[in-house]
C-alpha cells in the first residue's frame, strides 16, 4: 500500500480509467451486466471509504476486481445466509491477494476481457443507438441522465433503452471465452465502428458540455483500444481521425453556438499537440502499408491539419484520398464529401455533378441539402438554392445547422439575387 492518501480527483480518475478492465473481468465472472456493474460499484464505494485512509493499492483495477468479486458474492451468500465479507479495514490490506490475482489478468486475458465487454455493448442485435448508449453506461460508467441528454431523449426514455438492449443481450448466447483471432479480427472491426459512431455522436450534439463529453469518452476508449491492439493501422487511423477532428472543436462554434465552417476557422485555436499526435499516429499507420477507411479518413484530416491557411489546403489530394475510400468503402456519404474537394478543384459545376445523382439515397439527409445549396449558389442557381437551403433547415438536427444554413438565405436575400439564374 501507498502512505500517501489520494485525493478526490485522483480517485475518480483511477476509478474512470480502471472500470473497463474490472467491468470486464467481473463480467467473465459472473456473466450478467447488471451484476457486474452493481460489483463495480460496490468495489468503487468501499474505494472511496478505504483509501483516503490507507492510501491506494498497488494494482487498482486487481484490487477492485477482487473486492467487487467478494462483495456480489457475499450478496447471494447473504441470501443464503452464510457469511458476510469482512470490515473495510480488512479489505484495504490486500498485498497477498492482490499479487497472484494481479498475476493472473496477464495481458492476453486483459485484452480478451475488454474486448469481450466491448464486443458485447455493440452486439449486432442492437440498433447502433443502442449501442453508443451501453458502452457510454457500461464501458465509460456516463449517468443515465448524461447520456439521455446527448441523445435529446428523458431520463426515463434512456433508461428503458438501456433496460432492453441488456434484455436482448441477455436473450442472446454470448461466448464467454476467449476469442479465437478470426473472432478477435471481427470483434474488433465492429468495436471500432462503435467506437466511431460515439464520436460521431458528440461531434454533432447540440451542446458544447455534450460534444466535450462525447467526443473526449471517444477518444479515451480509442486509446484503450490502441493499448491492446498496438500494432493495428487500422486502429491508429481510428484514433488519429478522432484526434484531429476533435482537435478543430474550439474553433467550431462562435460565441452564440453558431457553426463557423473550416475555411473560416481561427487556427490558431486549434490544438496543436492533439494535431502533432494524429500526425504521429498517421504518419506510423501508413509504414505499415495496409491502408483501410479510418487510415484514409485520417489521411484526409492530416492534410487539413497541416494547412497553414485555408488556401494552402491540397485540395487535389484530398480529392484522390476520396476516390480511394469510394473504392474501399463505396457509400453516397463519401461521395458527398469527395463533391466538396472535386467542387475545389474543379468548380462548383464538377462538385455539383457528383452531388446531383446523391438525391435519392440522400434525400433525407441534412448535409446533402445544405451542399447542394451551397453549390447552386456559387453557379448563381439560387432559386434553386434556396428550395435547397429551406429543405436542409427542416432537416437540420441542431440548431446550430439550421442557423448556419439560415445565414446562407440572408445573403441570397442580401445580394438581391433572388432569380438569376445561370446553367
Amino acid at each position: 500500500m501507498s502512505e500517501a492518501s489520494p485525493d478526490a480527483a485522483w480517485l475518480a480518475s483511477a476509478l474512470a480509467a480502471a472500470r473497463p478492465r474490472v467491468v470486464a473481468a467481473l463480467l467473465r465472472v459472473f456473466r450478467d451486466l447488471d451484476a457486474a456493474e452493481e460489483a463495480f460499484q460496490e468495489a468503487s464505494l468501499r474505494a472511496l471509504r478505504t483509501w483516503p485512509r490507507t492510501g491506494p493499492p498497488r494494482d487498482v483495477a486487481a484490487w477492485l476486481i477482487l473486492v467487487g468479486r467478494n462483495a456480489a458474492l457475499d450478496g447471494r451468500r447473504r441470501l443464503a445466509r452464510q457469511t458476510p465479507l469482512p470490515e473495510d479495514d480488512a479489505l484495504s490490506d490486500l498485498d497477498d491477494a492482490e499479487t497472484p490475482l494481479a498475476e493472473a489478468i496477464d495481458a492476453k486475458a486483459y485484452r480478451d476481457d475488454i474486448l469481450r465487454l466491448l464486443f458485447i455493448c455493440c452486439h449486432p442485435d442492437l440498433p447502433a443507438t443502442q449501442q453508443i448508449a451501453l458502452a457510454l453506461r457500461v464501458v465509460s460508467g456516463l449517468s443515465v441522465a448524461r447520456i439521455a441528454r446527448a441523445f435529446l431523449v428523458s431520463e426515463a426514455a434512456m433508461e428503458q433503452r438501456l433496460t432492453r438492449a441488456k434484455a436482448r443481450i441477455a436473450r442472446s448466447p454470448v461466448p464467454y471465452g476467449a476469442p479465437g483471432p478470426a473472432e478477435r479480427a471481427e470483434r474488433l472491426s465492429a468495436v471500432a465502428a462503435m467506437l466511431y459512431l460515439v464520436f460521431n455522436a458528440g461531434y454533432s450534439a447540440a451542446t458544447g458540455s455534450e460534444r466535450a463529453a462525447l467526443s473526449d469518452e471517444a477518444i479515451r476508449l480509442g486509446r484503450l483500444l490502441l493499448r491492446l491492439f498496438t500494432t493495428d493501422p487500422e486502429v491508429m487511423g481510428l484514433l488519429a481521425l478522432m484526434l484531429l477532428q476533435h482537435a478543430r472543436a474550439p474553433a467550431r462554434f462562435d460565441a452564440d453556438g453558431e457553426i463557423i465552417l473550416l475555411e473560416d476557422q481561427d487556427r490558431g485555436l486549434w490544438r496543436r499537440p492533439m494535431i502533432a499526435e494524429g500526425l504521429a499516429l498517421v504518419d506510423k499507420a501508413m509504414r505499415h502499408r495496409t491502408p483501410g477507411p479510418y487510415q484514409v479518413q485520417a489521411a484526409i484530416a492530416a492534410l487539413h491539419a497541416r494547412a497553414g491557411r485555408p488556401g494552402d489546403t491540397d485540395w487535389a489530394g484530398i480529392d484522390a484520398l476520396y476516390a480511394g475510400l469510394e473504392r474501399m468503402q463505396p457509400s453516397p456519404v463519401v461521395t458527398l464529401n469527395r463533391a466538396v474537394a472535386t467542387a475545389k478543384v474543379g468548380g462548383p459545376a464538377a462538385g455539383l455533378a457528383l452531388v446531383e445523382p446523391l438525391a435519392g439515397p440522400l434525400g433525407g439527409y441534412f448535409h446533402f441539402h445544405g451542399l447542394r445549396g451551397a453549390l447552386l449558389m456559387q453557379l448563381g442557381r439560387n432559386t434553386e438554392a434556396r428550395e435547397a437551403m429551406n429543405r436542409a433547415i427542416a432537416l437540420a438536427g441542431t440548431p446550430a445547422e439550421a442557423a448556419h444554413i439560415r445565414r446562407q438565405l440572408d445573403r441570397l436575400a442580401g445580394d438581391g439575387l433572388a432569380d438569376r439564374e445561370k446553367i
